[in-house]
């Protein structure tokens, strides 16, 4: 079932650990071995969520790798959907 308007993973991870935790961008940058620049662009929701990265996330704040790549992958096809034509796309016949 798809959802809708999935948040950026860098919200989730704002909303889920960083508020709640009350730590700061800088201290889970740092314990992510990534510059504080690098992981602020993550939670303003500038940047995604790379493979690279879900391996970092995954071993700082839990959660399995691939889950923070089906985040980003759901945000951004949503994204998509929002602003892709797709009325003049012809599926391809396929004989039976």
């Amino acid at each position: 079932m798809a959802m809708y308007n999935p948040p950026h993973p860098g919200e989730f991870i704002k909303e889920v650990y960083l508020e709640p935790l009350r730590v700061s961008p800088r201290s889970v940058a740092l314990k992510l071995k990534v510059s504080p620049s690098t992981f602020s662009r993550i939670i303003k929701g500038q940047s995604s969520i790379s493979p690279e990265m879900a391996l970092r996330l995954s071993k700082c704040l839990g959660r399995s790798p691939e889950s923070w790549l089906l985040l980003q992958d759901s945000f951004d096809l949503w994204q998509a959907k929002q602003s892709i034509d797709l009325s003049e796309i012809e599926p391809l016949a396929i004989p039976a």
